[in-house]
């Protein structure tokens, strides 16, 4: 199968990939499809089966490029691989948009074993803290590759945390939807405006939350998250509706 072929079988089940994905996960070694005297890629059923793979374990799991690499090649040797999510060691982590447009997470499960966490990502001891990535977990978990994460970092869509130089769990989101944009020749120099306008969404909300936030008591920090929540839902909520309004769709 041409390359064009693949895609075509794997997007009803993943509307997200892209040739650009599947050419970087051969780039990454996790398939390997023949070739033609001419130089084009041809796919077995196999190579079908192992994207199929990969990007479920992905999707579902947020699986780290080399854990899945490992994965593979356990399967090659004949080996059975690890249930996902049953080892300590397995990070997952899922943000998505729920039907409503209001952005949802599962938690990250770290890697204990051994005192070490060399495949899990580390969350916070606070309440409500988020998981923080290293740069290169956040391209293992985001599929994508340096030249991406450099350019979006040059126009302000992903930061790294001032003195630690790690990346908030919300960056894997921001780093997949710019990919995904860019295979349709929006580039992150495209994306500006909307680092623009979530500043300033996250401006009204801050407004709002800032008079609950002065407020004394016990329960004053928890209403104001709550608040915060719940206004950032609402923003996220409209925006994607005067989008679709504004493009003629149901």
């Amino acid at each position: 199968m041409s390359i064009g072929a693949v895609l075509a079988l794997l997007r009803p089940e993943f509307p997200d990939v892209t040739i650009s994905k599947i050419r970087f996960l051969e780039d990454q070694g996790l398939v390997e499809p023949d070739r033609t005297p001419a130089g084009y890629r041809k796919f077995t059923h196999d190579d079908v089966e192992r994207l199929r793979y990969v990007l479920s374990v992905q999707r579902d799991h947020y699986l780290p490029l080399r854990v899945i690499r490992d994965h593979l090649e356990a399967l090659d040797r004949g080996v059975e691989a690890p249930v996902v999510g049953a080892g300590p060691w397995a990070p997952r982590l899922v943000a998505d948009l729920d039907g409503a447009g209001t952005p949802t997470r599962e938690g990250l499960r770290d890697h204990e074993g051994d005192g070490g966490r060399e495949h899990g990502v580390a969350v916070g001891h606070q309440p409500g803290a988020g998981a923080r990535l290293s740069r290169a977990q956040l391209m293992d978990a985001a599929g994508v590759g340096e030249e991406l994460v450099r350019d979006l970092e040059s126009h302000g869509l992903l930061a790294p945390r001032p003195g630690t130089g790690d990346y908030h769990a919300d960056a894997v989101v921001v780093a997949r939807t710019a990919a995904g944009l860019a295979a349709f020749g929006i580039g992150p120099r495209h994306l500006r405006a909307f680092r623009a306008a979530a500043d300033r969404e996250a401006g009204l909300v801050e407004q709002v939350v800032a008079p609950l936030r002065r407020q004394r008591g016990p329960e004053a920090g928890g209403r104001a998250e709550e608040v915060s929540r719940e206004v950032a839902s609402l923003c996220v909520r409209l925006h994607a509706a005067l989008v679709k309004a504004a493009l003629g769709q149901p």
